[in-house]
């Protein structure tokens, strides 16, 4: 199994900046892809940015030119690094890896991370 833990969210005034971190451990044997999605109360979930293996990135119309996805050295650890914070950026937000794992080496998973919550005050 694999186990996708988040960090680093909170509240913060409009203009500010946060950067979320996201841990996966367990049984990996490799992760093709990486995103961070987001909820709003009474949303629907929204993917806001996915970084790929060979690093490519894209994200989401209202969060291009503000926020960045990246990951760190050890490639099971992604990062959202979010700029320019508005109000309507408020959410929860998860953790998502496309997985290959030692009890499921036939094709790649979906795991989801527990969530953190980002406020953003005006």
């Amino acid at each position: 199994q694999v186990q996708l833990v988040e960090s680093g969210g909170g509240l913060v005034q409009a203009g500010g900046s946060l950067r979320l971190s996201c841990a996966a451990s367990g049984s990996i044997i490799s992760i093709r892809v990486m995103h961070w999605y987001r909820q709003a109360p009474g949303e629907q979930r929204e993917l806001v940015a996915t970084i790929t293996g060979g690093g490519n990135t894209n994200y989401v119309e209202s969060v291009k030119g503000r926020f960045t996805i990246s990951r760190g050295n050890a490639k099971n650890t992604v990062y959202l690094q979010m700029n320019s914070l508005k109000p309507e950026d408020t959410a929860v937000y998860y953790c998502n890896a496309e997985a290959l794992t030692a009890s499921n080496r036939g094709s790649y998973h979906d795991y989801w991370g527990q969530g953190t919550q980002v406020t953003v005050s005006s």
